[in-house]
């Protein structure tokens, strides 16, 4: 076998420092510290979605929010874009104080800093919220698994 590339150019073989997810962070392979699967991440994404539906409902219910609303062609738009609101205010004041929310914490995913950004963590936390509202950032990722809106606020999902 040669170490010759299919080029022909010897030592021209790439040298990949791709290991595991988070290696080339500094960050563990398994265990507390290291980048949480897929899944994870997206089960604690539903859990927060679910809370903030749950408030929206319970404001719609309480006359705080589209009271003068009837019908569900009106009511669910409104319910919808409140708990968008609802879940954003949310992520940034507990990502802001705890470096987690509700739903992450319970499938034991918190955020971290990656150091990459000189950004106080409020505004890190407000960027990361909102290109996660936008969805599409979220979606598109690297080979540790940072979306487009962790990469923008300079964090890392991380495991408990």
């Amino acid at each position: 076998m040669s170490d010759q590339s299919p080029g022909g150019a010897a030592g021209a073989i790439h040298d990949d420092d791709f290991q595991y997810r988070g290696n080339r962070l500094g960050l563990p392979e398994s265990g507390a510290g290291s980048v949480p699967g897929v899944i994870r991440r997206l089960v604690g994404l539903v859990l927060d979605w679910g809370l903030a539906l749950a408030v929206a409902w319970g404001l719609y219910g309480l006359g705080a929010v589209g009271a003068e609303l009837t019908s569900s062609e009106e009511v669910v738009p409104m319910l919808s874009n409140t708990a968008l609101v609802v879940f954003a205010v949310m992520s940034v004041i507990l990502l802001t104080l705890f470096g987690t929310t509700v739903g992450r914490r319970l499938v034991g995913v918190g955020i971290t800093a990656t150091g990459e950004r000189s950004w106080p963590w409020f505004v890190s936390m407000t960027v990361r919220t909102l290109l996660l509202c936008l969805v599409i950032p979220a979606v598109i990722y690297d080979r540790d698994t940072r979306g487009l809106h962790d990469r923008a606020a300079g964090t890392v999902a991380t495991r408990y």
